[in-house]
């Protein structure tokens, strides 16, 4: 069983991709930040990433080592995840604050088979409820997420913009030609 993760900035597609896989038939883990928003919103916290980022950090630690371990009880060969672990550290970076021990020791750790960047994309790209960034702000995701997946080893492979169907075509391609 391979994980694959895409990763990219805020508003590059990566969500209707794995809704896309899903329909075909692939195991696909939503982002696990967009529950932990969702949740704080109902507390009154707009932006906890922002707020209290070492809660925010803890429950996005846990959510995705739940997400990388429930990959191994899955009857697919290949479940596609939405952010994996290094973003934590690519976001903390982000915002200036440290990553805790534990994400850096979990990113070392639990290794992926494929890392899949969604390029920022002007034309699709919009803010809503749970995505506060700027098309200029994502662009500095996107660098960051990059460089933190080169520095813990992985080949990131740049899903070129398309249609839904050729985006997700290109993915399967890779992960079943590689």
């Amino acid at each position: 069983m391979k994980r694959i993760l895409l990763i990219g900035s805020p508003g590059s597609g990566k969500t209707t991709i794995l809704s896309e896989l899903r329909k075909r038939g692939y195991t696909c883990f939503k982002e696990v930040s967009r529950e932990i928003i969702l949740e704080a919103q109902g507390r009154g916290i707009e932006q906890l990433f922002l707020t209290n980022p070492n809660e925010f950090n803890e429950k996005l630690l846990s959510g995705r080592i739940a997400q990388f371990k429930a990959c191994e009880n899955i009857d697919n060969d290949y479940a596609f995840i939405d952010r994996g672990l290094p973003d934590i550290i690519a976001y903390n970076k982000y915002i200036n604050v440290p990553s805790t021990p534990e994400v850096i020791q979990a990113s070392k750790e639990l290794v992926y088979d494929f890392v899949f960047l969604f390029p920022a994309w002007k034309a699709i790209f919009k803010n809503d409820n749970e995505r506060y960034e700027s098309f200029e702000e994502a662009l500095k995701i996107q660098d960051n997420l990059k460089k933190t997946y080169t520095k813990y080893g992985y080949e990131v492979c740049e899903v070129p913009v398309g249609d839904i169907s050729d985006r997700s075509n290109y993915i399967l391609n890779v992960v079943e030609y590689s």
